[in-house]
């Protein structure tokens, strides 16, 4: 059986956390919380697996402290959470819902009684309906809709706060649901990407803005990346390998570290950009205290003969997870020492999610998920090696605490520590989460 490397192989003070996000678990029919994009795009035929959506989720909303409990007899240090714009702002401006902003009053002072440092993202993808009927976030106002937002979080809750990003993963709000559609609100249009992947920059700079003269403290960025590996070594499949880099993993960092985009990106996405985007990287870059990695898989790219970007993904060799994602721990590697050289310098760095799907099953009360646990322990491993390399790593979370709401996939797939029965809402720790407690232990 694998065990996870024990905390004591890492530097000291470096953090572990678990991490989940607000629509996933709370319950979003609860507390007076305003309908979102997600609510309609899942009542959409053909959206979301049995058009499941997140009203009931795990019920967070009412089994809060048991959850907090239990993240933190693991020994967590951090537990990372995010806001949902709808359950505090129900019409996303304008009167503020006090149910939603007293729940996380609740949650954070929750949080410090067990000695668990609050994480907060502002956004984690839940957009309140009547924004989105807007325009959402092809409308260049939602990025001082957001920093309004951001104010009334800063004003309430910033005084405990340990941490802060703005936005989750830019890349799955613009293009995976404005480009592609697989999220909400599910666009297949280029000119609505474009506009989305700028608006969602200029809205973070513009609430990290608000939050630091608000007074709040360790303000940082959240992206995800994935090595975009060339299907073969010709010229053409090299040049759409790096277009897609270009797209995925160097757009949103390059603008707020570099006040600028990809080349490759603006072959194709120019055109479409809003006027005078140019003049917005002065609030896009605004200076950050921490930068946050998400990492999960790797992408085989190969050239097709459709229109810009011209490229598909292809099945890869390595063994997978149930979201079908390869596993490939080096990739972790790999982009920490990137990022830090090509970016962000002594920053710290946060790897802010990491994890995998499985199948896993309850049998006789337990689950005993050893493929991810193996995962868990090849990519903190992969942390021990950026780290061993001089990367200023200073902390890792497991995403996620519990089985939740996996958004286009309903609630197929589970990537929990916490396994929870969706019928019954009862929570059983898995062995992955008893392997984390145990490589915690001081």
């Amino acid at each position: 059986m694998t065990a996870l490397p024990p905390r004591s192989t890492f530097p000291r003070g470096f953090k572990f956390g678990m991490a989940t996000s607000s629509y996933q678990i709370e319950g979003h029919g609860a507390g007076g919380a305003g309908p979102t994009h997600w609510d309609t795009f899942a009542a959409t035929p053909g959206n979301v697996v049995r058009a499941e959506n997140g009203a009931r989720a795990c019920d967070h909303y009412h089994l809060w402290e048991q959850d907090l409990d239990l993240v933190a007899a693991a020994g967590f240090d951090i537990y990372r959470f995010s806001t949902s714009w709808a359950r505090v702002l129900p019409e996303g401006r304008g009167t503020v819902n006090m149910k939603g902003l007293d729940f996380y009053d609740r949650l954070v002072d929750g949080m410090l009684e067990r000695g668990l440092k609050p994480a907060m993202t502002l956004y984690h993808w839940e957009l309140p309906a009547a924004l989105a009927d807007k325009g959402g976030w092809r409308n260049r106002d939602i990025s001082r809709w957001f920093a309004d937002f951001a104010q009334v979080i800063a004003v309430r809750l910033g005084d405990r706060i340990w941490s802060t990003a703005p936005i989750n993963e830019p890349w799955c709000v613009s293009w995976l649901s404005h480009f592609l559609g697989h999220h909400a609100p599910g666009l297949r249009d280029i000119r609505a990407a474009a506009r989305a992947m700028h608006h969602v920059l200029l809205a973070h700079g513009r609430a990290t803005k608000v939050l630091r003269i608000a007074g709040m403290k360790n303000l940082g960025a959240v992206c995800n990346f994935e090595t975009a590996l060339p299907a073969d070594p010709s010229p053409f499949t090299q040049a759409a390998a790096k277009r897609y880099d270009a797209i995925y993993n160097r757009f949103f960092i390059e603008a707020m570290f570099k006040g600028r985009y990809p080349a490759e990106a603006l072959e194709g996405l120019e055109p479409y950009l809003p006027e005078g985007w140019e003049d917005d990287f002065v609030t896009i870059a605004q200076p950050l205290d921490w930068f946050g990695v998400n990492y999960y898989t790797c992408k085989r790219i190969a050239p097709d003969d459709g229109p810009w970007p011209a490229l598909q993904e292809i099945p890869g060799p390595l063994p997978k997870t149930e979201m079908g994602w390869e596993i490939r721990p080096e990739g972790l590697t790999e982009f920490l020492t990137r990022i830090a050289r090509d970016y962000t310098g002594k920053l710290p760095l946060y790897v802010t999610e990491n994890g995998m799907a499985a199948p896993d099953r309850l049998e006789n009360g337990a689950c005993d998920d050893q493929d991810r646990i193996a995962y868990y322990a090849a990519h903190l491993d992969a942390c021990r090696k950026a780290i061993a390399s001089g990367v200023p790593l200073k902390g890792y979370m497991a995403w996620s605490a519990m089985d939740n709401y996996e958004w286009a996939l309903g609630y197929a797939k589970r990537f929990g520590l916490i396994h929870v029965d969706f019928e019954s809402l009862q929570r059983t720790p898995k062995a992955s989460y008893h392997a984390f407690k145990q490589a915690l232990e001081r």
